[in-house]
């Protein structure tokens, strides 16, 4: 996976913050002011990934900062200017702000990756230190709407102020960044990738590697689409999520062996739809965690009856139960309680926003759809990662 050499550039940005009082300003109030202003994408503050270039304050109380990007082409870019002129033009004495751009070389870059990564890419996840909770979406068939319900729970539970990645785990069949509205390609610093984010989600798909767009095929085995997932997981720098959401591909082939293989603390949501076809395909999808040793969080039912606009009685287009039969069998056969997480009603909008580009959670918020979506973004919001594979830092007590 490669991208293009991008060119450096050099832009100014012009911020004029209110009089002050003060006519002499501290430099050191300023760089305590810039030590406040995270990098959007990596989350830790400017001056310790060394993006800030230099600070000049004039009699006058007019501060330039200069700022290292870590490339020309940085998406961010906007965002930087806004919160470093927010930030600088708070200072007492401080009477306009200017932002002035620039671009890392080569060596700056791999060192910024090696400050944020570490000598190594691995796999961050399985630290025990690792607090992110993991949610695999599966299903056993496709069609069941199970990305558009992925896309929607990401966004979902960004809304509540979490941190939240997605990875479109569905190497062959991707299809998360279309649902989300997304165009562009991931920004690639040294040896690391930054995720594309949306609706304050982080997202990582192999779309962005295709310049064929959606319409080129592919083609890969199994373990050149292992080989992509893992990198995915190792060479992207995901910061520190709350939850990251995996969108499965259908069935219980070599992806979903290889999440198990490559994140095994991450449960299984079932994606299944009323019919009872469906959810024999769907118990399917649930049990590999037979073979796994996966936990499965629980079923969701998606296309669910509808009220009728007429006289109100529920309409079951695609038959009814099959969420409950999945929840029940599963149960049955791992043992342990597998509940229904919630039945999502056939809703033609969330068809429709996934077609746009744009949630149905935050097209269409007061819907019933929307409701059923956040009430189950809320539940998987008060799980937490256990302390499996944690270590708790104990000792024995002398004697």
């Amino acid at each position: 996976m490669t991208f293009g050499a991008t060119q450096p550039v050099r832009g100014v940005h012009r911020t004029i913050a209110p009089m002050s009082d003060t006519s002499v300003v501290n430099v050191e109030d300023i760089n305590l002011a810039l030590s406040t202003v995270k990098d959007p994408e990596i989350g830790k503050p400017l001056p310790e990934l060394k993006m800030i270039k230099s600070v000049e304050v004039t009699p006058t109380g007019h501060v330039t900062v200069g700022i290292w990007l870590t490339v020309a082409s940085c998406p961010m870019r906007s965002k930087i200017v806004g919160l470093v002129s927010e930030a600088v033009g708070k200072v007492g004495g401080v009477t306009g702000v200017d932002v002035d751009l620039d671009v890392m070389n080569d060596d700056q870059r791999a060192e910024l990756r090696l400050n944020v990564q570490g000598p190594k890419a691995e796999n961050p996840f399985n630290r025990p230190e690792s607090t992110t909770k993991i949610f695999a979406i599966a299903s056993g068939k496709g069609g069941v709407g199970k990305s558009s319900i992925t896309a929607n729970l990401a966004v979902s539970l960004a809304a509540q102020g979490l941190s939240v990645g997605l990875l479109d785990a569905d190497i062959l069949g991707h299809s998360i960044p279309n649902l989300l509205g997304m165009t562009g390609s991931p920004t690639r610093v040294d040896n690391m990738m930054m995720p594309m984010q949306a609706h304050g989600v982080r997202v990582m798909s192999m779309l962005s590697f295709k310049p064929g767009g959606v319409t080129q095929a592919y083609a890969a085995r199994g373990p050149i689409a292992h080989r992509a997932l893992e990198q995915f997981i190792t060479e992207v720098y995901w910061s520190d999520l709350d939850i990251l959401l995996l969108d499965l591909p259908p069935g219980t082939g070599d992806i979903a062996i290889s999440v198990a293989h490559l994140l095994p603390t991450a449960e299984i949501i079932v994606v299944t739809t009323p019919q009872q076809a469906a959810a024999e395909v769907a118990i399917r999808a649930g049990t590999i965690a037979v073979h796994t040793k996966q936990r499965v969080a629980g079923v969701i039912e998606n296309m669910a009856a509808f009220p009728c606009p007429c006289c109100g009685e529920p309409i079951d287009v695609f038959g009814s139960g099959g969420g409950a039969i999945v929840s029940e069998q599963l149960s049955m056969i791992l043992n342990t309680t597998v509940p229904l997480l919630g039945r999502v009603p056939f809703d033609v909008r969330l068809r429709e926003g996934g077609d746009k580009g744009e949630p149905l959670v935050i097209s269409e918020p007061e819907s019933p759809a929307a409701t059923v979506l956040r009430t189950i973004a809320q539940g998987l919001a008060s799980k937490r990662r256990g302390l499996v594979g944690k270590s708790l830092s104990l000792s024995p007590a002398g004697r």
